[in-house]
């Protein structure tokens, strides 16, 4: 799960990191008191959960009430729906760091990424200049040693006292790594502002969603999804994308689904949405199909390949989901895998068309996207 900014700074600034004072606003009429508690010149950030929120016009740097307002009422008017602005006190900047805690799945260890370059974009920075960063294993079962944190810190070529307090700044950013099972806390950039202090100028934190039952303080929302169908895949925990095009996929298996993507593109249709529909889901078939229903899509396609997933169950669940839901598009299915014979018997007695070949059950559902008959 990620959080928003605003809330990872929290975090941080409970855990004794430095972050600027700042107040965050749902609408206009709030602005004003949130500039007169901040000041001038401020930052008014976007309060999204994607990246990329500088290139993209997100934040915006003001220096008068009344830019303020300008660029307030922009934001809150934009496309992407924003429903919440950070404004935030300017630093006065002197240097920019980046520092970063996340998971080696391959050598099962935390990993420290520091580099004296903040406030770009790291992965391009590892591919054209990975002498700029620092990478320290931090072993699980005993944590983020001082030493390493100081280590670290001398690497980025700070002085003797801003070599202290960032090892500091590194150890408490571990704690909230520890604390909230977190699978990235990042701070890109950390400022080094005038009075040689660090300062926490952006904030990511993302838990892991299997410790959700441990980690009650931050919830999902409804204002956090871009549609009702994500927000219901979420609910239900069923993994869910949703693009703009016409066919909507029910597939088992990230692997199959990748595939039948590309077919359905090399056939010149388009996707709607992925769902897994695979794995634990597998019984899930009438909640799959009415999350699938929420997306303006003119077909379903339903693949599957399954082993402990059987194929019966998933078909039995389609044909339960076509008399509940009664969908307004056609369906077409291609369940295969373990009990397919008896799924095919179900499909059958349902009047549905069972498919054994996943190339024709595409071209049978983007001529069907297409308007025309199967």
């Amino acid at each position: 799960m990620k959080l928003y900014e605003y809330q990872a700074k929290e975090v941080f600034k409970e855990a004794g990191i430095v972050i600027p004072n700042s107040k965050i606003i749902h609408s206009i009429e709030e602005l004003k008191e949130a500039t007169n508690h901040i000041g001038f010149p401020c930052v008014i950030k976007s309060q999204v959960l994607s990246g990329g929120r500088g290139k993209a016009g997100l934040i915006s740097f003001v220096k008068s009430e009344e830019k303020a307002i300008e660029e307030t009422t922009r934001l809150f008017n934009h496309p992407q729906k924003i429903k919440k602005l950070l404004i935030e006190e300017a630093v006065d900047i002197q240097k920019e760091i980046y520092v970063s805690i996340t998971v080696d799945p391959e050598k099962a260890t935390a990993l420290l990424i520091a580099s004296s370059e903040g406030g770009i974009d790291i992965e391009t920075l590892a591919v054209e200049q990975p002498d700029k960063i620092i990478k320290e294993p931090i072993d699980m079962r005993y944590g983020l040693m001082p030493f390493q944190a100081l280590s670290v810190a001398y690497g980025l070529d700070l002085d003797h006292t801003l070599a202290k307090s960032m090892s500091k700044l590194l150890l408490k950013l571990y704690e909230v790594f520890k604390t909230y099972d977190a699978e990235l806390v990042e701070i890109n950039p950390l400022f080094i502002n005038k009075n040689q202090e660090l300062i926490a100028g952006d904030g990511k934190l993302m838990i892991d969603d299997n410790s959700l039952h441990r980690q009650k303080r931050f919830e999902k929302v409804y204002d956090d999804y871009k549609s009702e169908a994500e927000y219901d895949a979420m609910v239900e925990g069923i993994p869910f994308i949703e693009f703009d095009g016409d066919i909507g996929l029910m597939c088992a298996g990230a692997g199959l689904t990748t595939t039948v993507y590309d077919l359905i593109h090399y056939e010149g249709g388009s996707v709607a949405n992925y769902l897994e529909f695979g794995g634990p889901n597998y019984k899930k078939a009438v909640k799959a199909m009415e999350i699938c229903l929420k997306v303006d899509s003119k077909v379903i396609l339903v693949v599957t390949f399954g082993t402990i997933a059987r194929a019966d169950v998933m078909a039995q669940g389609v044909v339960d989901a076509i008399l509940k839901l009664k969908p307004n598009r056609p369906i077409v299915t291609c369940i295969r895998g373990t009990n397919e014979v008896e799924a095919n018997k179900i499909l059958t007695a349902a009047g549905l068309e069972p498919m054994y070949d996943t190339e024709e059950a595409v071209r049978k559902a983007v001529r069907l996207s297409k308007g025309e008959q199967s």
